[in-house]
């Protein structure tokens, strides 16, 4: 099945694993993909380098409803940013260099993914 053909959950598991392939090939070291916490999840948290990276990913097959980034509003940064202290505190990192980034993705049929990394979006 081709991602055009998705239902939402499958189009955004898809998209996690473009974003997943994208981050390791520039480098990143991943150490956990969907940590739930708090009624909520961190698609992607990882090292650029030195710094703990927590990665929320966002697919679209169109900008009709906006872009994927977009829907990364206010409150779903708050609970990122919650799950995130969560994460935090359960493996006892205090000091440590974090950020907040957005891989946003639209996916074309005839085109596959385009991906636009946002770095320390919020």
């Amino acid at each position: 099945m081709s991602p055009h053909k998705y239902k939402p959950y499958a189009l955004g598991r898809s998209g996690e694993e473009v974003a997943l392939q994208y981050l390791e090939k520039n480098k990143y070291r991943i150490i956990a993909r969907s940590f739930r916490m708090f009624r909520g999840e961190i698609d992607i948290i990882a090292y650029d380098r030195k710094t703990l990276v927590f990665v929320e990913v966002k697919t679209r097959k169109s900008r009709a409803f906006g872009s994927p980034e977009e829907s990364v509003n206010l409150s779903k940064q708050r609970q990122i940013q919650k799950i995130a202290l969560g994460f935090l505190a359960k493996n006892n990192l205090q000091n440590i260099e974090c950020r907040f980034d957005v891989i946003s993705l639209l996916f074309a049929e005839n085109e596959g993914y385009s991906i636009q990394h946002i770095k320390n979006a919020f």
